[in-house]
């Protein structure tokens, strides 16, 4: 565990717990895409194969139950709470997200480490979740209006992505033959996929102005 490593998971975690603070609390999902969640539950589902079978540590194990658990909850609330589902704007969040899937397992059957069920698994939710927030940032770039709490979300997740290319690029200089290509790509592909949005989110920071996309 380095420190890159750690203020990666807990920038994630602090994203989740942004959005279900906001679910929770406000009771709306205003600005939230469905179809990114769905993907994120797709993302962990097939990553976290190993939960019950490989044991690395308490940490380790905590954590994908905290992503598992929450990406699922959050799914369920937008789809079935009877106020929340009220705040989903299903008009606007239109993006064909499941046409995302079969081309990332594809690519995974494709590019993978080693030829097995797991890894061809962990490469297609490495592969899913470089494009999962596509979704997301549709929707923002529609609505335009984006409140506090889910621009702060949509930060988090970016910079949790940022922090683990450090923590990569550390592991590389510190660790003997640590080469990851596919972790390494596809994290700078999801990575570059938020760089407009932390452009105009650093710009109503700096402005003390309500975030906005560009239509």
């Amino acid at each position: 565990m380095n420190i890159f490593r750690l203020a990666g998971d807990m920038t994630h975690l602090a994203s989740v717990l942004v959005l279900l603070l906001k679910i929770h609390t406000i009771k709306s999902c205003a600005g939230i895409s469905l179809k990114t969640q769905e993907l994120y539950a797709i993302v962990f589902a097939t990553r976290y194969l190993d939960i019950f079978t490989d044991y690395i540590s308490l940490y380790n194990t905590v954590m994908k139950l905290i992503f598992l658990g929450s990406s699922f909850s959050i799914v369920w609330y937008i789809r079935h709470h009877k106020i929340v589902r009220r705040s989903y704007d299903k008009d606007q969040d239109t993006f064909r997200h499941f046409f995302l899937v079969l081309p990332c397992l594809l690519l995974a059957l494709v590019i993978n480490e080693r030829f097995t069920f797991k890894e061809v698994m962990w490469a297609f939710s490495l592969y899913l979740e470089a494009v999962a927030i596509l979704p997301q940032l549709v929707l923002l770039q529609r609505t335009r209006n984006i409140d506090n709490l889910t621009g702060q979300y949509v930060f988090l997740l970016g910079a949790y992505r940022a922090l683990y290319i450090l923590n990569w690029v550390y592991r590389h200089f510190t660790e003997p033959r640590y080469v990851h290509w596919i972790t390494w790509i596809s994290g700078l592909v999801q990575t570059l996929l938020y760089a407009d949005f932390f452009y105009y989110y650093f710009q109503s920071w700096k402005n003390n102005a309500k975030l906005q996309l560009p239509a």
